[in-house]
């Protein structure tokens, strides 16, 4: 039996358009982002955001260097929550073990590895005076 929400008796409530859109998307994101602190890789990626900051603090690192990781350290956060979407879908759809699911979240993984290795590279790029 499936555990969850009973969604046999659920309204679909059409979108709201105009800025009452804006609204309802910045609430789901806001949701997205609550769901994805539950993840321990996030909150070990915003660690290493604090420990970024700290090295680039102490190295005297230039503005771009500082735009440059925000923006690198955000892809890792967006490429996280897609990562962890395929995983509840996968999840979802296939409760039991299947090659095509274990596929699935390792192709995740390796896109969240990706991303870590560039935004780490840079990091140590930078703190170690290369850039």
């Amino acid at each position: 039996m499936m555990q969850g929400r009973d969604t046999s008796q659920r309204k679909i409530i059409p979108p709201r358009g105009g800025l009452l859109h804006i609204v309802d998307a910045a609430g789901y994101s806001l949701a997205g982002l609550r769901r994805l602190w539950q993840e321990t890789a996030t909150k070990l990626e915003i660690l290493g955001m604090a420990l970024a900051a700290v090295a680039f603090l102490l190295r005297g690192a230039d503005v771009w260097h500082w735009l440059v990781a925000a923006g690198l350290f955000a892809l890792v956060l967006a490429v996280e929550a897609l990562n962890t979407a395929l995983e509840v879908l996968t999840d979802r759809i296939s409760p039991e073990w299947s090659a095509m699911a274990r596929d699935a979240k390792d192709l995740g993984s390796l896109a969240v590895g990706l991303m870590l290795m560039v935004t780490g590279g840079f990091v140590l790029a930078v703190t170690a005076g290369m850039v």
